[in-house]
């Protein structure tokens, strides 16, 4: 297109213009109504909006059709190459290695990719785990591994090529130059309740990791309280949207739909979720959280080509932890150096004795983020020592009087807040609740 094209990102071509192939208005009727847009058409829309041409009031419009109205399959699959046309791919050809990736689509102490990606790494696969930081009760994984004395989630590609080829793990920022477009639409929809979209979100996701140029890809998919998408159904539908995706660009893909109903290990907050991963990496750790990264490990391994990996092995003989170590200070981070402490803690007690039957992830989440432990806006800083330790998880006997949660904040007058915000999120019975399973499925 020519670079003549309005600055102000008006919809229509001035007479001394190129002349567009579409018009924006047109597009927005055609899903308005029910409508697919051809290939080209979202070719088209996508690049325009990147370079400014589509004002973002006329995507808004676009988003908020395809929010109530959806997309068919080829639609969404048009949508996630355009996005990742709009800006830089990256290739591991030449590494030596097999290369696969995790992503998971978030939830309330979900500290995983911290003892998977060194587990996975251990046996000779390459993870590039590009990963992004949190915002509301999500926690973001660059977050947490920022609470280890210099380590740094900025990397140039070329010092990720090395560390890849040397340890074999790099969690590290994702750079503007991939699926430019998804950051500016992802951008949009945050501030135009646009978010929760299955074609939106899958395009979104996908989109980035296909720019990566990883071989492989591992999604877990949650649901569920505390998950971006509470709905089992939905999640399942995303999730198979998101494999099929992948097929289609070429990535060997699996997906594990897992519960996040309840909060993911006994920890949530940065600093804390870093000392629950490193004791899953020295063969402890919640069953839970220990449970879901062998679970993730084996999906890694088996699309990398080494279906019967011992994973349980490489977490109780130190081979995870010390390739944890590798990539840590290969990051520039000190694995020796003390974690934060939070200055002041409030601990909760149980007011009377039997199971704990209940405690809803979502409450937990936003407790910790009001403790300090998230952000509200992507320029706001986190403290790295709030958050939520749990003492005792559904299915737990506890008696009167014992402590059930400790709340930790740098600042005493957060735990008012956090404390409004679990009230009723957690229930004590005098029968113990049915198990439930972390993986609930496998979609392939």
């Amino acid at each position: 297109m020519s670079d003549a094209a309005p600055a102000t990102g008006a919809a229509t071509a001035t007479a001394t213009s190129a002349v567009e192939p579409f018009d924006t208005v047109d597009l927005i009727r055609v899903k308005r109504s029910g409508g697919a847009l051809s290939t080209a058409q979202i070719g088209w829309l996508i690049d325009a909006y990147t370079r400014g041409y589509v004002a973002d009031e006329q995507m808004s419009a676009l988003a908020m059709a395809i929010f109530l109205n959806g997309m068919e399959r080829r639609e969404i699959r048009d949508l996630t190459l355009a996005m990742v046309a709009s800006g830089e791919t990256m290739s591991f050809e030449g590494l030596g290695k097999t290369t696969v990736d995790k992503h998971s689509t978030g939830g309330v102490g979900d500290k995983i990719t911290l003892p998977l990606a060194p587990l996975v790494a251990s046996f000779g696969v390459a993870v590039p785990q590009l990963s992004g930081r949190g915002l509301g009760h999500t926690g973001g994984t660059l977050d947490k591994l920022e609470s280890i004395a210099g380590w740094e989630a900025d990397i140039p590609v070329d010092r990720m090529r090395g560390i890849l080829r040397d340890v074999g793990a790099v969690v590290c920022a994702a750079g503007s130059g991939l699926a430019p477009a998804d950051g500016k639409l992802y951008a949009l929809r945050d501030i135009t309740g646009t978010v929760e979209c299955i074609p939106l979100i899958a395009s979104s996701i996908m989109s980035k990791k296909i720019a990566e140029g990883t071989a492989a890809l591992v999604l877990d998919v949650k649901f569920g309280s505390g998950a971006f998408i509470q709905d089992r159904a939905q999640s399942k539908l995303l999730a198979q949207t998101m494999v099929d995706l992948g097929r289609d660009a070429g990535l060997s893909m699996a997906a594990l739909l897992t519960d996040m109903n309840v909060p993911l290990g006994l920890t949530i907050g940065n600093a804390l979720e870093v000392r629950e991963s490193l004791e899953v990496l020295q063969g402890g750790g919640p069953a839970d959280v220990r449970e879901l990264t062998l679970a993730l490990a084996r999906e890694m391994l088996a699309l990398a080509g080494q279906p019967d990996a011992d994973v349980a092995a490489a977490l109780d003989d130190g081979r995870a932890y010390a390739t944890w170590r590798r990539m840590v200070t290969a990051q520039s981070g000190d694995p020796d150096a003390p974690l934060p402490v939070a200055r002041e803690t409030h601990v909760v007690t149980a007011e009377s004795s039997g199971y704990v039957v209940r405690q809803d992830a979502l409450p937990f989440g936003i407790g910790a983020w009001r403790l300090g432990a998230g952000r509200a806006r992507k320029q706001d800083a986190v403290v790295a020592s709030a958050g939520i330790e749990l003492h005792a998880k559904p299915g737990d006997r506890v008696t009167a009087g014992q402590p059930l949660f400790t709340l930790h904040a740098d600042d005493a007058a957060r735990f008012a807040r956090a404390l409004e915000s679990v009230e009723g999120a957690w229930s004590i019975g005098s029968e113990a609740p049915t198990p439930t399973p972390i993986v609930v499925e496998r979609i392939s």
